[in-house]
């Protein structure tokens, strides 16, 4: 079994909704806690083995790479979309040969997540069995997700099978904006921009796309409301 040492990190976003924090700054450099939220998500991959991450980029591009630029514990390339926006689905198109068929963690720059008992990365390697599997999402409770204003994402039944939510229903889960994905999860994909949604509605109908609970709570760091409460709540687990 192959296990993720590479990783995505979705960092291209114009962070409209984030402003005026990100005025001057791309939304993966807003600070959470005195660290960036690219580099809480880094920390993250580093601390689950992960060797090598791709990070996209097209809004303050410059500025980001600068900062990247200075990590030494692990190897950091670039996919630049400042040319063209590639969506969720067409930025990871972009960078499957750096992944080199095998499989790979993909993360939004804006999760940050309290740990349960087990990690969540090591809980997802764990989980994950690229014979039964095309992807491996990480879910929160509906319960136990901040800053998320939508009304759940995807069922799962016992077995870990993921379904959409009809409409007008609702669901106890509410996607983290993390996953392993193997790069078969693309095959045949859109050319251009599109979402990564289209991917997974085909591995869906194949019962080859699985979630995962967290262990733990989820902040969806998307607007300077939810920034705000991060540092409050993360303040109070951990007082400075």
């Amino acid at each position: 079994m192959t296990l993720p040492t590479r990783a995505m990190i979705m960092a291209a976003g114009l962070g409209t909704r984030m402003r005026p924090l990100t005025n001057d700054r791309p939304k993966p450099m807003v600070m959470v806690r005195g660290r960036t939220l690219i580099d809480h998500t880094i920390d993250r991959l580093v601390a689950a083995g992960v060797k090598l991450v791709v990070v996209n980029l097209h809004y303050r591009a410059d500025m980001l790479r600068a900062h990247l630029d200075k990590r030494t514990d692990i190897e950091v390339r670039y996919s630049d979309e400042t040319e063209e926006l590639l969506g969720t689905g067409g930025g990871v198109v972009k960078t499957l040969a750096h992944f080199e068929d095998e499989p790979f963690f993909v993360l939004n720059s804006d999760s940050v997540w309290v740990e349960g008992y087990t990690p969540a990365l090591e809980a997802m390697k764990r989980q994950w069995n690229e014979d039964e599997m095309d992807g491996l999402l990480l879910l929160a409770a509906m319960t136990k997700a901040m800053g998320y204003e939508g009304h759940g994402d995807f069922r799962m039944d016992a077995l870990g099978h993921l379904s959409r939510v009809p409409e007008r229903e609702t669901s106890a889960y509410a996607y983290t904006g993390v996953q392993i994905a193997h790069p078969r999860l693309f095959a045949d994909a859109p050319t251009g921009a599109f979402s990564t949604n289209v991917m997974w509605n085909r591995a869906i109908a194949r019962k080859r796309l699985y979630g995962i609970q967290l262990d733990g709570v989820w902040i969806h760091v998307g607007t300077p409301e939810a920034r705000d409460e991060a540092e409050r709540y993360l303040a109070a687990l951990a007082p400075a």
